[in-house]
């Protein structure tokens, strides 16, 4: 009787120390997978947050058609990525905004010298800085004007006909300046002509005592400029060619050589005080490299840079 109750109570201790030892392991368990649910969620919720961003970009006037339909085409594919207004201007005066403290991500010039204002000034990342595009200048009339098929430098240098170009805060106008200093229509206050010019003048009149003396528009964007001959207030136009895509209402009568004004190209840039340097960075890539945003381009004008 005692060796079958000693066996009896031996069997009953084994049951219990196995039953310890499950509800031992089954609070660990429990423990182990609360603690891994709660670092989880924190971690999910700021990675969420993360990719929420709102890029602001500054970019050249001419580029303001195909950059809103570039912007559309991102946001649809990266429905985390949004853009706030994007501020169009003369290149110039983009860099006046920053230099003001105003605030961007981006910011795309169309000349190399107003970048290289804002890389010396601290306004962009130099080592962000990319070539995105390249442009022509061509001389533009109302597409109504009967009575000019075909215009020349040469023909701009007979003093016969009135013209509009940017001021000197506008690319468009420094190009078409140092062209038209090519012919004699243009003072270059060092002298300078074509592309060694800058095709800036401190003179109020940088086209006195030349033929187009008195015949001479200037305006603060290129998309004025394309007005004016619109218009008919001036005969001639020198706008690019996306500006001829952009506004319509002219045509083309002459392409300016490339050989007599600096090359066209429009850099980008993250800016140096950016919150979003990496998806800025990224949208400047994808708008390098993107086959269907390559067509965005093209169709109103631009061609992207080798």
């Amino acid at each position: 009787m005692t060796k079958r109750l000693t066996v009896l109570m031996s069997a009953v201790a084994a049951v219990a120390l196995v039953g310890a030892f499950a509800l031992t392991g089954c609070s660990s368990n429990n423990q182990s997978t609360q603690s891994n649910s709660g670092s989880d969620a924190p971690a999910a919720e700021q990675a969420s947050q993360g990719d929420q961003v709102e890029l602001q970009i500054f970019a050249a006037n001419s580029l303001s058609k195909a950059m809103a339909e570039a912007e559309e085409l991102y946001t649809s594919l990266n429905p985390n990525i949004t853009f706030a207004d994007t501020q169009y201007k003369a290149s110039g005066e983009l860099n006046s905004m920053l230099e003001g403290g105003a605030y961007a991500d981006i910011e795309i010039t169309a000349s190399k010298g107003t970048m290289d204002t804002a890389v010396d000034k601290g306004y962009v990342d130099a080592g962000a800085r990319v070539t995105m595009f390249t442009n022509e200048l061509v001389m533009v009339t109302s597409e109504n004007n009967a009575n000019i098929t075909e215009m020349t430098l040469d023909d701009i240098a007979t003093g016969n006909y009135t013209v509009c170009v940017g001021d000197d805060s506008v690319p468009a106008g420094n190009y078409a300046n140092q062209s038209l200093s090519t012919v004699g229509c243009f003072n270059d206050p060092d002298g300078r002509t074509g592309a060694d010019s800058a095709g800036k003048s401190n003179s109020t009149d940088a086209y006195a005592g030349t033929p187009l003396a008195g015949k001479v528009i200037t305006d603060s964007s290129v998309g004025n400029v394309c007005k004016h001959a619109e218009s008919g207030d001036a005969d001639i136009a020198f706008v690019y060619t996306s500006d001829v895509e952009r506004f319509g209402g002219v045509k083309v009568v002459g392409v300016v050589p490339a050989n007599t004004h600096k090359a066209i190209v429009y850099p980008g840039a993250v800016t140096a005080n950016s919150d979003n340097k990496e998806a800025a960075e990224a949208f400047i890539n994808w708008c390098l490299t993107d086959p269907d945003v390559a067509e965005i381009w093209q169709k109103w004008g631009f061609t992207l840079a080798a």
